[in-house]
């Protein structure tokens, strides 16, 4: 069984409620809940991630009957000034407290840039800033252990965990039953890499598929030399050999879409859900 979900804010504007009604009425059973890109105006900050906030969402989705698979968290925890890295770092302890009260198990977040920005640089790929994301992580992972949350780590090609390898040993240095994995294939491909894609795709199941707690799909195109996201089944991707691993290896395992439009996604859905069953 595979758990098809959708991004929350990929579905058309409306509150929290109608968002949840679309996603079920479109086939989907659990969402990727990214707050700031979901409700309007809203600014991430501690203090308004509140126990009774998070009950809140919960019962406006338990009401469509819609899991709340991941409550995203997208800031740089290698971020180079200190004062805002404490305060990156204390964002994403009020997620994970706030996960209990939602009853969601994964806190996802991506892995950084050294810099500001948090974008792409050379730098980026270096022992260096692997060791300044692992400083940042620490208190983090230490605060999921504490509430029994998990905190799950997306490779991506142009941040710091940018390939299988780097990720696992993400994973067996912090050592932490609480630190698991989201798994974007598309995220581990970049204009350098593509037409290997399939290599590529097959190391990061051997390296870390075992940590693996939720999935992200989407497709890929290629304009020039770089990539571009689009919904699963309009791309380049081949999800054979992926579905098949999740059908015999995670059983149950919640999968997201990304890059859909509400005018796309069921399709996308249903062209996932017969690739599914044929494997």
């Amino acid at each position: 069984m595979l758990q098809l979900g959708i991004r929350l804010h990929d579905m058309r504007p409306g509150s929290l409620a109608e968002r949840a009604a679309w996603a079920r009425g479109q086939g989907f059973s659990c969402v990727h809940l990214a707050l700031e890109k979901t409700i309007p105006g809203f600014k991430l900050e501690p203090g308004k991630l509140t126990a009774g906030f998070g009950k809140y969402i919960r019962d406006i989705f338990a009401s469509h009957d819609v899991d709340v698979a991941v409550l995203g968290c997208y800031k740089n925890l290698a971020h180079p000034d200190r004062a805002e890295l404490q305060r990156i770092q204390e964002n994403y302890i009020a997620h994970l407290r706030m996960a209990v009260s939602l009853g969601c198990s994964v806190v996802g977040t991506e892995t950084g840039a050294p810099n500001a920005e948090y974008q792409y640089e050379p730098q980026c790929h270096t022992e260096m800033a692997l060791q300044t994301f692992l400083h940042g992580l620490e208190p983090v992972v230490e605060a999921a252990e504490k509430l029994g949350v998990l905190l799950a780590i997306e490779p991506v090609w142009n941040h710091i965990v940018w390939n299988p390898q780097v990720a696992r040993r993400v994973i067996r240095e912090v050592a932490s039953p609480n630190l698991r994995i989201i798994f974007d294939p598309v995220n581990l491909l970049s204009g350098e890499n593509y037409q290997d894609r399939e290599r590529v795709i097959g190391e990061a199941i051997e390296q870390f598929g075992e940590y693996v707690e939720v999935v992200h799909l989407k497709d890929f195109q290629v304009q020039g030399e770089k990539l571009s996201a689009v919904a699963p089944g309009t791309g380049l991707m081949d999800y054979k050999p992926l579905l098949a691993y999740l059908k015999q290896e995670k059983y149950g395992i919640q999968a997201t879409l990304e890059n859909t439009i509400p005018e796309n996604a069921v399709a996308a859905r249903k062209y996932l859900e017969e690739i599914y069953a044929e494997v």
